[in-house]
Order: structure tokens, then C-alpha cells, then sequence
């Protein structure tokens, strides 16, 4: 056992260095403009040094890199909290962790359901402890965790189903937990958006069960049609989400093969009709000027491969890209909150969907952090590697829950 943790000790620290080296190799970029550009320069060394670590073990047969990334991800129990009531419990089989202000209330509270980030592969109920102890503590309000299924052991729809089946267990048990029927907002980050805004459009045809009041989309991802937008040009290489590995994430969730990753960045993945009828909506013509100019290039049409786009054709089911829903689904979401950052490949899924909510009459509060990058909301509270972008941000996700009446 000793010879074994000696072993993964010298190869972190050899990981480590490796990660170092990388950091100046140009497919990595960390802009001027970032908040704390040496501290993400450091986290994003220690993030490499984890999955070479993970390689390494993966190659001689240990466990598998996504495994070792999810051990080293997966965060840890914090100690009691002195203003919550925390709970573990499973709705539906789906485990959750249950948020409660112990602070008396005038009434009943504000329920919010959280699906956490991490590319539907990464990720757990301990990763966004902070987050969701935060939110519940500085809202007042009561916070729902959800541990769905991961990818690539679970596909699409594993996770979808397990978040919808979660929601529509609390909403049909809210009485035990406090919460006003007309204030219950669903809400996630990166892949935790894009399920919360699946749900919300599945929850609008559902007359049984109480209205959403809100939908919060942090940072979402939306779409797998288009990984050519302008953000996805402009951060391709900018941590702590690149472009290749937002497709490869896009994959792994959708059948667990990314074997396509390369067709599917360069847009050989979709038929030219398919893209022509959803032009409409996903398209670089409908992001504001603002965001060009940090230069954009023309998408030279591909011709389209019809074995990748078999593979591949859900990319068009709403429920796995929320941006591609029929306007009659949209115009039925309820008030939303979307966050973007500006060095985030993902920053023009959340300025499409704003854009088509706004559209469809729906009240969009966004807020959009100029120097933020993507996955800071949990980076708000991280000891010495604490970014002060996240914390701004995570303020204004409470101030619109507080605002919610």
C-alpha cells in the first residue's frame, strides 16, 4: 500500500511539472482580460496534471482517466453549517442533498432545484457543496441538489430523465419541505444549464404540476449544431472549457463514443438542410457586434458525412440541445436568468437563447461577466485559488432569487 501511494505521489508531481510545461504550448490561452489570469494559470496546471495522471493510471491498467478525474473532482464534505439544515436523501431513486435555512420565515420559501456542471461526465453533490450551501444561505431559500447519472457509463437521456423525475418528485412533495408551489425555480451551470433548461421546456406542458416561477442558466451549454460560433473561435484554447472538449463532452453524453470529435467541430456532423432550418436560431448573425470583435472567421461549408450524422442525428431532440425547442415551447418559460462570461466557448449558446426568449416575450434578466471564463461560479470559494469574478457573479444569481416574488 505504501509502495502504491509513493507511486501516485511521484506521479502527480511529475503530472504536475508536465502540466507546466503545457501551459506554454499555444493551443493554451489565458487572456489579459480574465480575472486572475496567474490563478487560473495555476488551476489549469493542476487540472492538466490530473488527467496525465489519469492517463498514466488508465495505461497501466489502475482505473480509467475519467475515474481518477471524478476522485479528484469530487470535492469533500464540509463541516456542519450552522445556519442549514443538510440532509442526503433520493427522490425517485435520484439522489439529492436538501438545502434548509434554519432562520425562521415569515411564510413559505423559495424552492430551487440545482443541476450541477461538469460536461454531464464530472461532477457530484460534494463538488457543489459551497455553491449550494451559498445560494440556500444568502437567498433563504430551499436548495435541491441532483446527482444524476454520468456519462459515458449512463447516455442520454439518463441524466434528463433523472433531473425531470427529481423536479416533478418535489413538486409533487413540496408540502414537506416549506416551499411556496408558485416560487420553485429550476437551475444548473455548463451541462447542469442545459438540463434545466430541458426540463423547464418539459415542465410547460405539464398541467398537473405548479408553474416554474424562474429558470437560472449559468453559463449553459445549448446546442452541438454549431462549435464554430464566435466564442467557440475566440476561447477555443481558454480554460477552463475548450472548444474540442466541449464536443468531446457533447459525445460522451449523447452515446459515449467520441470517436466523431473531429466532424463534429468542423460541422461535417449536421446536413446542410438541417442546418439551413435551424439558421434561424443558431447562427452567428444573431450575437450582437459587441462580441466579434474579437475577430471571427466565415464557416466554410462541409460536406456532410451521413455514417457521423446517423451516429449523431439526437443533437437535434430539444431535450438534448434546449436551443433547438419550437418557438411555441419557448414562449411558455418562465422568467429566466442567464450568466455568460466572455472568455467561454459556451457564451454564445447563452446570447441565442437569450435572444429567442427575449423574442418570445419572456423576461430575461442576464448578466454577463467581462472577465469572467467558464466554471467560475465554483472557483467563487477556493481557498488562495478564490476568483472575486465568481463571487460577482454568484451574488447576482441570489439577488435575482431575491427579487422573485
Amino acid at each position: 500500500m505504501a509502495l502504491l501511494l509513493l507511486l501516485l505521489l511521484l506521479l502527480a508531481a511529475a503530472a504536475l511539472a508536465l502540466g507546466a510545461v503545457l501551459l506554454h504550448l499555444p493551443s493554451y490561452e489565458i487572456p489579459r482580460g480574465v480575472n486572475q489570469p496567474a490563478k487560473l494559470r495555476l488551476v489549469l496546471a493542476v487540472l492538466l496534471g490530473t488527467a496525465a495522471v489519469g492517463k498514466i493510471l488508465e495505461k497501466i491498467g489502475i482505473c480509467s482517466q475519467i475515474t481518477f478525474g471524478r476522485y479528484m473532482r469530487r470535492g469533500r464534505r464540509l463541516a456542519v453549517d450552522p445556519k442549514l439544515f443538510i440532509q442526503d436523501l433520493q427522490f425517485k431513486k435520484v439522489p439529492v442533498r436538501v438545502y434548509q435555512p434554519k432562520t425562521p420565515s415569515d411564510g413559505r420559501r423559495r424552492g430551487i432545484i440545482f443541476f450541477h456542471g461538469g460536461g454531464w461526465v464530472f461532477g457530484s453533490l460534494d463538488t457543489y457543496e459551497k455553491v449550494c450551501r451559498y445560494i440556500s444561505r444568502e437567498s433563504e431559500s430551499v436548495v435541491i441538489s441532483v446527482e444524476y447519472r454520468l456519462a459515458p457509463e449512463h447516455k442520454y437521456p439518463a441524466a434528463y430523465e433523472d433531473c425531470l423525475n427529481a423536479t416533478v418528485h418535489f413538486m409533487k412533495n413540496i408540502e414537506h419541505y416549506g416551499v411556496d408551489p408558485a416560487r420553485i425555480i429550476v437551475s444548473g451551470d455548463s451541462a447542469g444549464g442545459n438540463l434545466a433548461a430541458a426540463v423547464s421546456q418539459t415542465l410547460a406542458s405539464r398541467p398537473d404540476l405548479p408553474k416554474l416561477r424562474a429558470q437560472i442558466l449559468i453559463y449553459p451549454g445549448l446546442q452541438a449544431l454549431d462549435f464554430n460560433l464566435p466564442s467557440y473561435q475566440q476561447n477555443r484554447g481558454v480554460p477552463l472549457l475548450f472548444r474540442e472538449r466541449a464536443a468531446f463532452f457533447a459525445l460522451q453524453y449523447l452515446n459515449g463514443d467520441a470517436s466523431h470529435v473531429e466532424e463534429v467541430l468542423e460541422g461535417s456532423h449536421i446536413p446542410a438542410d438541417i442546418r439551413l432550418k435551424y439558421r434561424k436560431w443558431v447562427s452567428p448573425d444573431n450575437i450582437p457586434e459587441q462580441f466579434k470583435v474579437r475577430g471571427v472567421k466565415p464557416l466554410v461549408p462541409t460536406h456532410c458525412i451521413a455514417e457521423v450524422y446517423e451516429a449523431v442525428k439526437r443533437f437535434c431532440e430539444p431535450n438534448l440541445c434546449p436551443l433547438l425547442a419550437e418557438d411555441a415551447v419557448v414562449h411558455q418559460q418562465p422568467e429566466s436568468f442567464i450568466l455568460t462570461c466572455e472568455y467561454d466557448v459556451l457564451r454564445d449558446d447563452g446570447l441565442l437563447y437569450k435572444k429567442r426568449l427575449e423574442d418570445n416575450g419572456v423576461p430575461v434578466t442576464w448578466y454577463h461577466l467581462e472577465d469572467g471564463f467558464h466554471g467560475i461560479i465554483s472557483l467563487h470559494d477556493y481557498g488562495g485559488f478564490s476568483f472575486p469574478a465568481g463571487k460577482r457573479g454568484l451574488d447576482s444569481i441570489v439577488n435575482f432569487i431575491k427579487g422573485l416574488y
